[in-house]
C-alpha cells in the first residue's frame, strides 16, 4: 500500500482493545537476547517528499544506458495495457486463489495462462507458475526423479552450456536430496553438445537429460538427436527454453520422435520489465502422464451444481505443498502477479505478434554480430547457428572494455571469463526488438574507438 493510514489515536484504540500497553508488548514472546535493540546504523526517517526526491536522484544517476546484455533476462517492448491491467486492485492485491467462489477472475486468468503455455511449448498440461527459471530447472530435476520409475540412480546430466545460475541452483536444491549431477561438456569451437559427450554415459543408469534451447551461448542444439538418444535409453528429457524463441523454433513437445517430457524456463521475456534481480516467474509444462508429479498449482475448468462453468484448483489440495517429506514440492507460493503479466502479454501479442518479436530479435542479433565482427580485434567465438544472442571474442581482457563502454552509456554484454575461462576473452551479447540499427551502429562505433584507444595507449 502507498501509505499506512493509522493515526496515533487509531493505534491507541487498537492497543486498548487488545489490553496491550504498547506495540512492543505484542512481541514479548520473543526473548530479549534475540531482539536487535537499537538500529544505530539506520539513518533518521525522511518525509514522503524527501524520499521521492532521493529516489528520483538515484534513478537519474542510474541513467538509461543502451543494454546489450541478455543471459537469461531480456529487454523487450511491453505494451502499456499489460501493467495498466495487472496493477488494477482486483489483480494487484489478489493472493492465492484457494477460495474458488471468491477468486473466479484470478483462477480464469491462471487457466488461460496454462492453456497458452501448453500450446506454446507443445505439451499437454501446465502449472500456474513457479518462482523463476532457475528454480523451475531444479524442480524439474526432482520431478524427473519421481516420474522416471525405471531409473534408481537420481542421476541428472547437466550440460555445461546450461545457464550457470540454473546449474548452481539445481545443485544447491538437490545436494541434500541425494541428486547426483554430471556435467556434459560442449564442443569447444561450436558451443553445442556433441555426440562424444553423450557416449561416455552409454550403459549407465541416467534419470534425466537437461537440454537448453537455445543454450546459454545462444547456440542451437541438435534437440532431435539429443531427445531420441535419451529416450532410447529410458532417460527423461527436461527442456529449458526461452518462450519468445518458441514463436519460431520447434516446440519441445515436437523434439525427436516423442518430444520432451518436462519443459521449463524463465517467463520474464513475457511482459516483465528488467529490474535488479527480478522478481520474475518460472513456467513448467509436461505430459499428462506426469501431471501428478508436477509441483505448483494447477487450475481446472469445471461446472457447478447448476451446470455453470467455473474454475478451481485441481488435482492437488492446498495442503499438498506443506506436507514436508510427503509433498511433491515444498514450493508453497509462486510469482502469480508476474505470471498474470505474462498472460496479458501473450494475449495482446497473439501468434503473429510473438512471431514478429522473435524474428526481430533474430535479425537484430545477426545485425549486431555482423557489425561487431567487422571491427579489428573482434571475431565470432562459436561456429554453430545461434538465435537471440551470441558470443564474440576480443583480442584483450573483456572487463576493462566493458567498463569503458559503460562510461559511455552502453551495457555492452556479459563477460564470460569467470564461468567459461576456456573461451578466453569472450563476451555474450544480445539485441532484441528494442534495438534499432542506429543503436547497433553506436555500440559498434564505441567499441571500435575503445579498442583503438587502448591499442594506442
Amino acid at each position: 500500500m502507498p501509505f499506512i493510514p493509522h493515526t496515533d489515536e487509531d493505534v491507541r484504540a487498537m492497543l486498548a482493545e487488545l489490553h496491550a500497553p504498547s506495540i512492543d508488548a505484542l512481541f514479548d514472546e520473543i526473548p530479549a537476547r534475540l531482539r536487535i535493540g537499537a538500529l544505530d546504523e539506520i539513518p533518521e526517517g525522511l518525509s514522503e517528499f524527501d524520499v521521492l526526491q532521493l529516489m528520483s536522484e538515484r534513478a537519474r544517476a542510474d541513467g538509461r544506458p543502451l543494454c546489450f546484455i541478455g543471459a537469461g533476462a531480456y529487454e523487450h517492448y511491453i505494451p502499456a495495457a499489460v501493467w495498466s491491467t495487472v496493477t488494477r486492485g482486483e489483480l494487484y492485491s489478489a493472493y492465492t486463489p484457494y477460495q474458488a467462489e471468491a477468486s473466479q477472475g484470478t483462477l480464469q486468468l491462471c487457466y488461460e495462462y496454462q492453456s497458452m503455455m501448453a500450446s506454446l511449448t507443445g505439451m499437454q498440461v501446465s502449472n500456474a507458475s513457479l518462482y523463476d527459471g532457475a528454480t523451475a530447472v531444479a524442480e524439474a530435476c526432482l520431478m524427473a526423479i519421481r516420474a522416471n520409475r525405471r531409473s534408481r540412480s537420481a542421476h541428472i546430466l547437466l550440460p555445461r552450456s546450461l545457464h550457470p545460475h540454473y546449474r548452481r541452483v539445481a545443485a544447491t536444491t538437490g545436494v541434500n536430496q541425494g541428486v547426483k549431477f554430471a556435467e556434459l561438456p560442449y564442443e569447444a569451437d561450436a558451443g553445442h553438445i556433441g555426440g562424444g559427450a553423450l557416449s561416455a554415459h552409454d550403459g549407465r543408469d541416467i534419470t534425466a537429460l537437461v537440454i537448453q534451447q537455445p543454450n546459454f551461448f545462444g547456440v542451437l542444439e541438435d534437440v532431435d538427436a539429443l531427445t531420441d538418444w535419451a529416450h532410447a535409453r529410458g532417460i527423461l528429457v527436461i527442456a529449458v527454453v526461452n518462450p519468445i524463441t518458441l514463436a519460431l523454433l520447434k516446440p519441445p513437445g515436437a523434439w525427436g520422435e516423442r518430444g520432451a517430457d518436462i519443459v521449463v524456463g524463465e517467463g520474464q521475456p513475457l511482459g516483465c520489465p528488467l529490474s535488479a534481480g527480478g522478481p520474475y516467474f518460472g513456467f513448467m509444462t509436461t505430459r499428462m502422464e506426469h501431471v501428478r508429479q508436477m509441483p505448483g498449482r494447477i487450475i481446472g475448468r469445471t461446472v457447478d451444481l447448476e451446470g455453470r462453468p467455473g474454475f478451481t484448483l485441481t488435482l492437488q489440495a492446498r495442503e499438498q505443498h506443506i506436507r514436508r517429506g510427503k509433498a511433491t514440492s515444498n514450493i508453497c507460493t509462486n510469482q502469480g502477479l508476474l505470471m498474470m503479466a505474462g498472460t496479458l502479454y501473450l494475449a495482446l501479442m497473439g501468434v503473429q505478434g510473438l512471431e514478429r518479436v522473435a524474428a526481430a530479435c533474430s535479425a537484430r542479433t545477426a545485425e549486431l554480430i555482423e557489425a561487431l565482427t567487422a571491427i579489428d580485434g573482434v571475431r565470432s567465438a562459436l561456429s554453430r547457428p545461434h538465435f537471440h544472442e551470441a558470443v564474440v571474442r576480443l583480442d584483450r581482457p573483456v572487463a576493462p572494455v566493458l567498463r569503458s563502454l559503460a562510461a559511455r552509456g552502453i551495457e555492452a554484454g556479459l563477460d564470460l571469463s569467470d564461468d567459461y575461462p576456456e573461451l578466453g576473452p569472450a563476451l555474450l551479447v544480445c539485441a532484441t526488438e528494442t534495438k534499432s540499427s542506429a543503436d547497433i551502429e553506436r555500440y559498434a562505433a564505441a567499441l571500435s574507438e575503445t579498442l583503438r584507444a587502448a591499442q594506442a595507449a
